[in-house]
């Protein structure tokens, strides 16, 4: 579904060029729940952004990213549109700044539906919202139909987590990025999350990628795990495998902090 192949990334700073992916090759297959762990700095984010196409003017990329085959680099702009929210999608680490704090959480729930008509089916406003509200309930917004007309100010930190998840959910991706998306929340919000999360890709045959700086929470959700170190894959394999054999230092490190 996604592959990367001998992906190198570097921004332009001040200070020279900053090498930030270094070589990475990985590929995802469709069902597959992939997370990717490290340290802050290890280049995890920018890894998922560069699988979106979302990387900033001041980077540049050698390398591929293929999506059902087709370079993400050489998509028209049209067909990126139609790459995003129906084919991928991504979950932010802080649903805060990502939801608009102008617009209702109902309003940004249906731009999709409508923006994409041809392929969700839903082609008025009165349909969308049917939509929206039942994705709300879904991922466990009490009293959708009431909370649909609010703004994200009005939301807990766990209840916009939810939102933004129904937002990345509602044009049905087949492949879901999350990047962090449950470091700013208490243990048990988290742990409500993840399991709603796994629920739901299951449920809709989702792919996904996790990304975290915690291997206890990629446990619980991947089949493998890719261990980034300063912009290097240095360990990949089977979760459970990895877990109980690490191979590399900086992984047994990483279990090393966890367990301390």
């Amino acid at each position: 579904m996604l592959k990367l192949e001998n992906l190198e990334i570097s921004f332009a700073t001040n200070r020279g060029s900053l090498h930030a992916v270094k070589g990475v090759s990985l590929d995802i297959d469709a069902g597959e729940s992939i997370g990717i762990v490290g340290e802050s700095g290890s280049g995890k984010t920018v890894l998922s952004r560069a699988s979106m196409g979302l990387l900033a003017p001041t980077a540049t990329r050698t390398g591929t990213v293929t999506f059902d085959g087709k370079e993400i680099s050489s998509l028209s702009r049209e067909e990126v549109r139609e790459t995003w929210g129906t084919g991928m999608a991504m979950i932010f680490q802080d649903p805060m700044t990502s939801l608009n704090p102008f617009l209702t959480v109902g309003e940004q729930l249906i731009e999709p539906l409508i923006y994409h008509p041809d392929k969700t089916r839903i082609q008025t406003r009165s349909n969308a919202r049917l939509r929206a509200i039942e994705l709300l309930d879904e991922v466990g917004i009490i009293e959708p139909e009431k909370r649909f007309d609010c703004y994200p100010h009005e939301f807990s930190g766990g209840m916009r987590q939810r939102v933004m998840i129904a937002m990345a959910l509602i044009n049905e991706p087949r492949l879901l990025i999350c990047d962090e998306p449950t470091t700013a929340l208490d243990v048990t919000i988290q742990a409500q999350i993840l399991k709603l999360l796994l629920d739901l890709c299951w449920q809709h045959n989702i792919s996904m990628i996790f990304i975290s700086h915690d291997l206890a929470v990629v446990r619980y959700v991947a089949d493998r795990i890719a261990v980034m170190q300063k912009g290097q894959i240095v360990e990949l394999g089977n979760t459970e495998a990895l877990l109980k054999n690490p191979q590399h230092h900086y992984t047994q490190t990483l279990l090393a902090a966890r367990l301390s």
